[in-house]
């Protein structure tokens, strides 16, 4: 269940979602921990950032060790040992990031295992049962994602019309396997919006997914090849048109902090992405403003000032100086990737407590 308590602006909003036992304060950013764990950090570190949801992928724990092992292991939270509610995605993400190894059909897609060479097939009734064997609080309907980029556009119509197919799917697939269930234990099923930068497709898309038994609205195919602007005019172009119905809104892998104000700001509750730990294995950090630097530069040498002495991190507040984390960056210590990564996460829920209650 989901209430919206407070408007903040025009469609920026500070709502409560209440799951399975656990509530979400709105809006949050949340980490995604591919494989079961947010990279290099443990659960105490990720939670001591202020997140409140995890998500896991679908696909890579379906290969790797594979829903039945995490299952026989006590379920996804026992397996991860994260006591945070927990967010699969459905696997349809990759359908694009891993187009050079699948085939799509009406059926589903099939991936070549990159590892052993054997054949994997999704369909979006594999991918429900799949999630629903993990135990996650919350799971997404099983879509297919198109590149955006502008040389690479032209499957976005197709794309449409099968993720809407796919979705009715994969609700049936959700009403089966939780006939029965006491609402309370029930995951929360989130319908996925697509329809790339085509605005009347992704009017219609929103209205389709609107209309059906979902717990959730998911806005899928953004930032995967679009310029920013023409991301940000499409927040826009969907704040005026969510219903008001007592469902989250979650936008799926938007994380640079320009887009996730602007997407709080359109009406967004839920954003998850890779970009803060990615980045900050690789030394960059965001500061106030939004600023991005780069520990690694030569500048930081000699730096005893944090990476923002505005920022209520671990990191910083323990004063781990630039100049420490650039010299562990510089001789190859996990420590630093860490130390940042717990930094940039904390710089996006900060955002997102701007707009809390």
């Amino acid at each position: 269940m989901f209430v919206d308590h407070k408007r903040i602006g025009q469609f920026a909003r500070a709502g409560t979602l209440k799951v399975r036992g656990h509530t979400i304060t709105t809006p949050t950013f949340m980490p995604d921990g591919t494989r079961g764990a947010v990279k290099s950090l443990t659960p105490e570190m990720v939670k001591s950032t202020g997140v409140q949801v995890v998500l896991a992928n679908t696909y890579h724990l379906h290969m790797q060790p594979g829903e039945d092992t995490i299952a026989a292991l006590g379920g996804l939270h026992a397996f991860t040992r994260q006591n945070l509610p927990l967010l699969t995605d459905s696997g349809g993400f990759q359908v694009f990031s891993l187009a050079h190894i699948n085939k799509i059909s009406e059926e589903g897609v099939t991936f070549k295992d990159p590892r052993t060479g054997d054949i994997v097939f999704l369909s979006p009734e594999i991918s429900i049962q799949i999630q629903m064997k993990l135990g996650a609080d919350m799971i997404v309907a099983f879509d297919d994602v198109v590149s955006l980029d502008q040389s690479k556009r032209g499957r976005t119509l197709e794309a449409f019309e099968r993720t809407h197919r796919w979705l009715e799917r994969s609700v049936a697939e959700y009403q089966r396997l939780t006939k029965g269930m006491p609402e309370a234990e029930k995951p929360l099923l989130f319908g996925v919006v697509q329809g790339g930068l085509d605005k009347k497709l992704r009017q219609k898309s929103l209205e389709i997914v609107q209309g059906l038994p979902v717990g959730g609205i998911a806005i899928g195919g953004l930032s995967v090849g679009e310029t920013r602007e023409e991301m940000h005019a499409m927040f826009e172009f969907l704040a005026p048109l969510f219903d008001n119905s007592a469902r989250p809104r979650f936008l799926l892998g938007v994380g640079d902090p320009r887009d996730l104000r602007r997407a709080i700001e359109c009406g967004f509750d839920m954003l998850d992405c890779v970009i803060p730990t990615r980045n900050a294995r690789h030394g960059s950090v965001w500061t106030s403003g939004d600023e991005r630097i780069n520990l690694k530069s030569e500048i930081h040498a000699k730096s005893t000032n944090v990476i923002d002495d505005m920022c209520d991190c671990y990191t910083c507040t323990n004063g781990f100086s630039r100049g420490f984390l650039r010299h562990q960056f510089k001789v190859g210590e996990p420590l630093a990737g860490t130390l940042a990564s717990i930094h940039n996460i904390r710089h996006l829920q900060r955002i997102c407590e701007e707009f809390a209650l």
